[in-house]
Parts: structure tokens; sequence; C-alpha cells
């Protein structure tokens, strides 16, 4: 059994304390360090299953909530805010901060990112950012929009913000990026359903969490809809090591990637920019939350398997 460790670190903002956590194997042996970027309104506790699953395996798994989020906020007011100023870049910063403490904690060993959802965007930006400066990363349930969506987004956000201010929780601009997810899924018809997973037990257990019952403020989507601009810039995206591992992985009903479209968009995207090292996997009938879907048993073994493969290979 692993055991875990919770911790704070300070913020690249300037003001807040990082709460994070990690999970350490029993046997005190380490092959590889794998380190986790959350998703939107959720936090890093809900990992604790995948991340327990790998720590038995012989992996320290690390993760924060990031500013905004579970408990890396100093008052209420700040749940769904990220900072002032260059949100993501701060965020991305805290995330790379994450890595040096661990790092100076185990020197040499492995290194890898999982991003899930809002976090495989801010993952994307680390690779750009950091990525030289680890062994391989795991993009989970992302997505992609249009340049002029993006802009029109920010836009709205922007105007709201002038008017409102930027703590503002606009339930329009919250409609619009997320209020059309689970028309394929008939959801407001039956609450026990979500387009985030088909567990009904994930579902009840996330909706009773009091540290998920937040909206985004209109600074955090601002952020959001920036960082997907930035990741999707050529000029940014040339910057990624061509011979880094990435292994895209999302359920097929996830309608964050699109039903799969804008999973392969990025796939495509990183294969068109000459990245030698990078394979996907889209699971039947999975929706957005795949490490908590019926089948996650199987997306726990596939991670570990890719995440071994690439430890062989650093190893030879």
């Amino acid at each position: 059994m692993a055991y875990t460790e919770e911790f704070y670190f300070p913020s690249r903002d300037g003001r807040t304390k990082i709460h994070a956590k990690k999970w350490i194997p029993e046997s005190g042996e380490i092959k590889a360090v794998l380190q986790i970027a959350h998703g939107m309104v959720e936090h890093i506790g809900r990992y604790d299953e995948f991340a327990s699953y790998l720590a038995d395996k012989g992996f320290l798994v690390v993760g924060n909530d990031h500013l905004g989020h579970g408990d890396s906020i100093i008052i209420e007011k700040d749940r769904g805010f990220f900072c002032e100023n260059d949100g993501t870049t701060v965020l991305v910063r805290d995330m790379h901060r994450l890595k040096k403490v661990i790092q100076e904690q185990y020197p040499e060993k492995p290194y890898f990112l999982l991003g899930h959802s809002m976090g495989s965007f801010f993952t994307r930006k680390y690779l750009i950012m950091y990525g030289k400066g680890i062994q391989g990363a795991i993009i989970m349930g992302t997505g992609n929009e249009t340049e002029l969506l993006l802009k029109l987004s920010k836009m709205l956000t922007k105007l709201i913000a002038f008017f409102r201010g930027w703590h503002y929780r606009s339930k329009l601009v919250n409609k619009l990026a997320v209020g059309n997810f689970g028309k394929k899924f008939k959801i407001e018809k039956d609450p026990t359903k979500s387009w985030f997973s088909r567990d009904e037990v994930n579902i009840k257990e996330y909706k009773k969490d009091p540290k998920n019952k937040f909206i985004f403020t209109v600074n955090a989507y601002y952020n959001m809809f920036d960082t997907i601009q930035y990741i999707n810039q050529k000029s940014n995206l040339k910057k990624m090591p061509k011979d880094l591992p990435v292994f895209f992985v999302s359920g097929q009903d996830d309608p964050v990637g699109k039903y799969g479209k804008a999973v392969m968009e990025v796939y495509e995207q990183f294969r068109m920019l000459g990245m030698t090292d990078i394979m996907w996997k889209l699971y039947k009938d999975d929706r957005h939350e795949i490490l908590n879907e019926l089948d996650k048993e199987q997306v726990f073994k596939d991670i570990e398997s890719w995440l071994n493969v690439k430890i062989a290979e650093i190893n030879k």
C-alpha cells in the first residue's frame, strides 16, 4: 500500500500557498515520478485511486491543486479565480515549481507529466515552456477550438469583466463553454447522468464534494481561452522537443474532445510538427473522465504500460 504526504509551497502569484499531495510507494523504491495536472472545478484529491494504483507499482505520484481550486485558495471568493495577470503562465510556473521541489527530493528519476482536461491545456503549454526537462507526457481528455471562437470568447469575457470585474461568475460564459456538453446524454432529464462519466457512483461523489461546487470566474475562463490560443500557435509549438514521448488518451464519447475529433486534430498537429514518439488511444463508450470510468482498470494498466516502456527505453 502507498502512503501519502500533503504539503504547501508558494505560488508564483506572490500571495497564495499551493496545496500539493504525493503518493509514495511503501517499499520506498521509486522507478519514476508522475506529476498530475487536474482539470477545471475539481482538485488533486480526486486522483487518489489512480495515484495509489501507480504508487503500488513503484511510481511516485504528485500533483497540486491549481490556483482557485481545492485548498489552493486564501478565501472562498478565490474559487474559480486564477490571478490578476497572466494567469495560466503563473499556473504553469506553479507546476514547474512543484517539479523542482520533487526533483530535489528524488534526483535523477525519470519525470513524466499527466494533464487532464484543463490540465491537459496547461500541460501542453508546459511542454512548450519546459518540455526539455521531462521524459514524457500523457495528454488526457484534451480539446481544441478555432482561433476565431477563442478570440470572440476572450472578447466576451473581457467585456463582462469591464462592467462586472474579473471575479464575476457569468452564467452566460459558463453555458457557452460547457453548457452543451451534456446534450448527447440528455442529462437535463436525469440528474444521475453526466457527460463526464458513465459511473453513477463517481457522479454522486463529485456532486457532493464541496470543493467542486463553484463555477469559473470570467478571469479563469479568459485565461483558459488564452491558453488554448497559445498552444495552437505554430511559433509556440515549434519550441517543443521533437523527440519527447507523448501519449494522447481520451474517451470516444468525450464532448470536450468532440468525440475524438479534437483529440485527433491535436495529435495530427504534433505529428505535422515532426514529433517522433507520439501515440493515441480512444476508449470506446468512455466519456470525459476516463480515470473514473467503468473500464478505469484498463486505463490504469495502459498508462502504467506506456510509462514502463518509456522507462525501459531511458535505461537502455
